[in-house]
């Protein structure tokens, strides 16, 4: 499963492009919203978030609630468009009142961009590089989830640290790392602590109070997977790399780490590599399964139907109410860099569409595997092939 997307922060709407789109799955627009609803929410967010109602407008590849096969096109208006029509029109010339950005925010993409395109006016490159794209991709992300969940597939997260206020390490259980996404929606920054959570909140507060901005980490976690999906044999196969460059692709996303991550350099292999057994009852996918988890789900690049257990971690936003010097583009000489309505901390959100790319990922390796043209087939391909892998 592909996508592509398309669309400016403030301009008319985020559109979304999925290809190899297998036929005859159910989707809905509401499946999609839900998941759109989840990325504006979370403790932090800023103005933006107060104007936007992020729902998707499903304009191709879906009839009567089912998929046909072709691109899925997603579409997402921008309710902020109507105060930008004039310094975002697609034609004609600028307003004679136009201020142009000249003064790139530290940490953005706007001076290098600005640099790379020989952009005069930051607004070029930044409404592009806004992480408000990534409503398009949690759209997207939304159809995969809908498909994988045929396989019995599950993913969600959690955030485990904002700022210096983190999980309690006794909180998470080492073999799966995984918690009910019931409790960790009930939090208001996505933590399934309660204690934590709201110290992650005070944290919030009082960065916005001094005019600051916060990161973080967060988990994301994939559950019911069949092992042997990805590949080993050429590079491009390997899930590790192509999750974790998915991972890296959304704004602001600093390293991703797998199971034990860093950690696994600092120990010696016996208590790294996860013993391989065989469990008195067996599994979805028959007897043989691991000790522990410490691979976080994956070997060899490829998965081994152990939960997949990925963390990752966020750098503050670059927007700040109290703003870094910069320079202006046009005399050189020391500014404040430009403010943009902007949130004191994304992390919840960022895991949300951390959760999106997953599932893209996912399924492309599920059709890679059993099938792209229906969901029939691939189905049927793949309890053939669980019931050859349980006998083993």
């Amino acid at each position: 499963m592909k996508y592509v997307t398309a669309g400016e922060s403030h301009g008319p709407a985020l559109l979304a492009i999925v290809s190899e789109v297998p036929a005859g799955f159910a989707l809905t627009s509401a499946a999609i919203n839900s998941e759109l609803v989840r990325r504006q929410s979370g403790y932090g967010r800023g103005g933006r978030m107060a104007i936007e109602r992020d729902e998707v407008q499903v304009l191709s590849g879906l009839r009567f609630g089912r998929t046909l096969g072709s691109p899925l096109a997603l579409k997402i208006d921008n309710r902020d468009w109507a105060n930008w029509t004039e310094r975002m029109a697609q034609e004609g010339r600028p307003p004679r009142d136009l201020v142009l950005e000249q003064h790139p925010r530290p940490g953005h993409a706007d001076l290098v961009g600005a640099l790379k395109t020989g952009a005069q006016d930051c607004r070029d490159v930044l409404e592009r590089a806004s992480a408000r794209e990534t409503a398009a991709r949690v759209a997207a992300g939304a159809v995969a989830k809908a498909y994988l969940a045929h396989f019995g597939v599950e993913i969600g997260s959690y955030v485990t640290r904002i700022s210096d206020v983190e999980l309690p390490a006794a909180a998470i259980e080492r073999k799966n790392g995984v918690f009910s996404q019931t409790k960790v929606e009930a939090s208001p920054v996505r933590c399934p602590d309660e204690e934590a959570s709201a110290r992650m909140v005070a944290a919030i507060d009082a960065a916005r109070e001094a005019g600051e901005s916060l990161g973080g980490w967060f988990t994301i976690t994939a559950t019911g997977l069949a092992p042997g999906l990805g590949g080993y044999a050429e590079a491009e196969q390997r899930l590790t790399g192509r999750i974790g460059g998915a991972l890296l692709s959304i704004p602001a996303i600093r390293g991703v780490e797998f199971g034990l991550g860093f950690l696994a350099g600092t120990l010696p292999g016996s208590q790294v590599h996860d013993p391989i057994i065989c469990a008195d009852e067996a599994g979805a996918f028959g007897h043989i399964t691991r000790a522990s988890n410490n691979a976080g789900g994956l070997e060899g690049g490829m998965t081994t139907g152990e939960p997949l257990v990925v963390h990752a971690v966020m750098k503050p936003i670059p927007t700040l109410a109290s703003p870094l010097q910069t320079i202006d583009l046009k005399t050189h000489e020391a500014v404040e860099a430009s403010r943009e309505r902007s949130d004191v901390c994304a992390v919840p959100a960022a895991a949300v569409v951390a959760e999106a790319q997953l599932a893209l990922v996912l399924a492309s390796a599920y059709q890679e595997k059993f099938g792209r043209d229906t969901l029939a087939d691939a189905l049927t391909a793949f309890e053939a092939y669980a019931a050859r892998i349980a006998v083993r």
